[in-house]
């Protein structure tokens, strides 16, 4: 195999099209390469959704694809793609989907997953793999894509591109004069979701102790509101519910700007751990040893193990990585009392 180095290198393709958190992941593979490499020609392929956070990425041409369109999405990307040509795609995605869409890339050396978590077809036409790495974050993951391309300083920064509308939004809903927490109480799978009724508990005694503004986030979808709007209307002080009211990048300005973030395993959270805000991240379903908020370990609510063994009836490390425990009450053994004293770390 080639040893592939990146002053060679002028012309790169990354292709991650989801999910949110996922694609705050990539940021600093792009942070690291533009470090080495501050010439280098970078072409992100990306879902519809996600290029709503990504788009205004400084050194960045992104192209959008929309699995919505079905087979129009796949005859659009070849258009796109006509005349182009990379000196090396970075296949940083293993479903089926993304996998079809890689071999319409055209590139001189491709670099994916190792055998072991490549799935779906994806090793077909890779002329690189990435170091296989027994138990690895997510993000982590992604930077060994940065070390098959020789560069050794990783730059772990998130340099998502606002303007002063999303800032705008956010100083609006900011108290100045109280610490504010947000809350994302809801995943893109309801089994990853602490229940409305322990947030009520969380904010009442945060609101008690504390004296704090809070804030409830969330998509638009009619799940996600009548959970906000549970939990903003039974608490001993008025919550503000701003679920369905922002885009993706106002929320990146309204977390950035709040002082404590507390979510499930969602995009919300890791769009926090991308602001550099502390985030309370609570686990069951899945560890957050791989997909936790990456520079807030400590602060992890983390039931993995317990579940495990509870639903599982093995433990933890007998189980597959990256396995999710779907069950409907996996997420009730997350107690109050252990996120409080999460709660305590930061605002005492």
């Amino acid at each position: 195999m080639k040893s592939l180095k990146i002053e060679d290198v002028d012309s790169l393709c990354l292709l991650r099209l989801s999910a949110i958190g996922d694609v705050t992941h990539a940021l600093p593979v792009i942070a690291s390469l533009q470090k080495a490499k501050p010439s280098l020609k970078i072409t992100w392929v990306i879902g519809k959704v996600e290029h709503k956070l990504m788009q205004g990425l400084t050194g960045v041409d992104f192209i959008v694809f929309d699995k919505n369109q079905g087979s129009k999405a796949f005859k659009k990307l070849k258009q796109q793609l006509k005349q182009q040509k990379f000196d090396v795609l970075l296949h940083m995605q293993y479903s089926f989907r993304a996998n079809r869409v890689a071999w319409k890339i055209p590139a001189k050396y491709r670099i994916g997953f190792d055998k072991k978590r490549a799935r779906e077809l994806h090793g077909l036409k890779l002329t690189h793999r990435i170091k296989a790495v027994e138990q690895q974050h997510v993000l982590s993951s992604f930077m060994e894509f940065v070390s098959v391309l020789g560069v050794t300083e990783k730059i772990y920064c998130w340099n998502i591109s606002v303007d002063q509308e999303d800032e705008k939004f956010a100083l609006e809903h900011i108290r100045a004069n109280k610490k504010t927490v947000v809350i994302n109480p809801c995943s893109s799978r309801r089994y990853r979701d602490w229940k409305a009724e322990n947030y009520i508990k969380v904010i009442n005694f945060m609101q008690k102790t504390y004296n704090v503004h809070v804030v409830i986030c969330g998509a638009a979808n009619k799940y996600e509101r009548e959970v906000a709007q549970q939990i903003a209307t039974q608490t001993s002080e008025l919550c503000l519910n701003l679920a369905g009211k922002d885009t993706l990048k106002k929320l990146f300005c309204l977390l950035k700007k709040a002082d404590l973030v507390i979510a499930s395993d969602s995009g919300p959270m890791h769009i926090a751990n991308a602001a550099g805000t502390p985030v309370i991240g609570l686990h069951a379903s899945t560890t957050a040893k791989r997909s936790g908020a990456f520079c807030f370990p400590h602060l992890a609510v983390d039931y993995f193990e317990q579940a495990a063994l509870e639903f599982e009836k093995k433990p933890a490390d007998k189980i597959k990585w990256g396995h999710q425990i779907k069950h409907d009450n996996v997420m009730d053994l997350i107690t109050v009392e252990k996120v409080i004293e999460k709660i305590e770390q930061v605002l005492s």
